[in-house]
């Protein structure tokens, strides 16, 4: 992927995705690229599949607009994994043909294409939802921006614990706009009901990464009926990256993708929190990034 990591020299957009996953496609033709379903303003939310095994994984990265980091790591794994299968290698204890025959990695690097446009190129006024935007977002600057193309924070979208956040909301002042607010209902939003579908009629899904930036935390929801070998692969991951393991709080516990499929859906998620500083983290972080995470990328398939 050197091409692509060459014209990654700037943010990684939704056009500049699709063109880094067909160069990939091309140069390894056992990947299975395919589409989950659409965007609020009809961008095809990618996904590419490794592995032929029958206990699927899914990475999620990019739920939030500003945390396209997310999606640049998760294109460099596809690569690497690829690079090691080939060559019939290992990554700590985990090697790549074994999991490609007894996994299938399903790799999604940005959920959200629209909150990531907007906030690395801006919105004109050729936008459909323009007016929503401007009343939403007076300053039309969109470089805090996490929220979806009408202003849902995607990870606050999900049916758990969706109505006592839409109190705290109204308590709070929030409304739609850069972050935090929830949407009309749980799953009221495209993107996120395409990734729900996904994860309900999915056979035999173990397990599910989803990677956000900043923080250098492992967060999951601890309650009373998480099984102990989820809190084990917390631990696993722990040791692997060197991030903490961090109980969400306040808002944060509301309405996300790893609340939902733990403990509505009963799936072992991880949100990991990657790198560190002030959002958008820089993109020469990167690498260092991925260095910190690579053994848990290929380990994690691995741990469930």
């Amino acid at each position: 992927m050197e091409s692509a990591r060459k014209k990654g020299l700037r943010p990684l957009d939704y056009q500049q995705l699709i063109s880094n996953l067909e160069e990939l496609t091309a140069k390894y033709p056992f990947l299975y690229f395919h589409y989950i379903g659409s965007s609020i303003l009809g961008k095809a939310i990618p996904a590419v599949s490794l592995g032929v095994g029958s206990r699927n994984v899914f990475y999620i990265g990019a739920h939030h607009g500003m945390e396209w980091l997310t999606s640049v790591l998760l294109l460099r794994f596809i690569d690497d994994f690829c690079i090691q299968y080939k060559q019939g290698k290992s990554v700590g204890k985990s090697n790549a043909r074994v999991i490609y025959n007894t996994h299938t990695i399903t790799v999604i690097p940005m959920l959200n294409p629209d909150g990531v446009d907007y906030q690395i190129n801006g919105v004109t006024s050729d936008n459909p939802l323009f007016e929503r935007l401007k009343k939403a977002n007076p300053s039309m600057d969109f470089g805090n921006w996490q929220a979806n193309a009408r202003g849902v924070d995607l990870n606050h979208n999900y049916d758990a614990g969706f109505w006592e956040y839409k109190k705290l909301e109204a308590e709070n002042g929030i409304e739609a706009g850069a972050t935090r607010f929830s949407g009309s209902a749980p799953e009221s939003e495209p993107e996120v009901a395409a990734l729900c579908n996904l994860i309900r009629f999915q056979a035999n899904l173990k397990g599910i990464m989803t990677l956000h930036t900043q923080g250098e935390e492992i967060c999951y929801p601890t309650a009373d009926e998480i099984p102990s070998s989820t809190h084990a692969i917390a631990r696993h991951l722990s040791a692997l990256t060197g991030y903490r393991i961090a109980l969400p709080e306040g808002l944060a516990s509301y309405g996300g993708l790893s609340d939902w499929a733990n403990c509505v859906c009963k799936i072992p998620c991880f949100t990991v929190e990657c790198g560190k500083g002030k959002n958008p983290l820089p993109l020469q972080d990167e690498p260092l990034i991925y260095a910190d995470m690579r053994h848990a990328f290929f380990a994690f398939p691995t741990l469930l």
